[in-house]
């Protein structure tokens, strides 16, 4: 055979080559690409105070937070279109809380709190702790709002409401000291969860601000 031919037969076989890798590499760019993986928050570290100051307050009981409303939603984050359903729930598909919205209230309050006062853990089922000989007060706190509203398309607000119950535990039963429904509207500065988040946890820790301040007019 002349050289011609094998030279002619080689590139035919580059050729043929060339193109299964153009096929191979074009069927890679339409291969499915692995879903987006969801962005998880929570409300940050705290912030350590300049000095710690003294337990001033008297000591209290904290129940485990409960929000009954938000049980199915889990980690979720939520919003909401006010002006459109507002009684229509939504998760933002990519974005997730580490915990639980009533657990993280819950450590976030627990923090707080735990800056003026020593707080315990209580709760109905709970052998009452003692501080003294005495059983605190006890608080219990129900989670009724917590999500990311939009009041228009370009306007939102982190909501949270929540409602709180102080007892004093006695043996007959409890006694009600106070009850009293907190709920703050944080602006959020874009129609993002990112956004909403940041605004729940503002929202977040002025309620537990205005908590605070409601415990000291009780004398608690």
């Amino acid at each position: 055979m002349s050289a011609s031919f094998f030279q002619s037969a080689r590139v035919r076989a580059l050729q043929a080559a060339g193109a299964a890798a153009f096929f191979w590499l074009a069927g890679c760019s339409v291969l499915p690409q692995p879903p987006a993986q969801a962005v998880r928050y929570d409300f940050g570290p705290e912030l350590p105070v300049a000095a710690a100051p003294a337990l001033s307050q008297p000591p209290i009981a904290l129940a485990d937070v409960d929000a009954p409303g938000l049980k199915d939603a889990d980690t979720s984050v939520l919003y909401r279109l006010a002006y459109a359903d507002a009684q229509v729930v939504r998760p933002y598909q990519l974005a997730r809380w580490t915990l639980p919205p009533e657990q993280l209230v819950q450590q976030r309050l627990s923090s707080r709190l735990g800056r003026e006062r020593s707080v315990l853990y209580g709760g109905d089922g709970v052998v009452q702790p003692r501080v003294q000989g005495k059983v605190p007060a006890l608080l219990r706190i129900e989670l009724e709002e917590f999500s990311h509203v939009f009041l228009s398309a370009s306007d939102s607000v982190g909501w949270v409401r929540l409602r709180a119950t102080l007892v004093e535990r006695q043996p007959q039963g409890d006694v009600l000291l106070g009850q009293k429904t907190f709920v703050v509207q944080q602006p959020a500065d874009s129609a993002t969860a990112a956004s909403g988040v940041r605004a729940l946890t503002q929202a977040t820790d002025q309620s537990i601000a205005a908590l605070q301040e409601w415990l000291q007019q009780l004398g608690r």
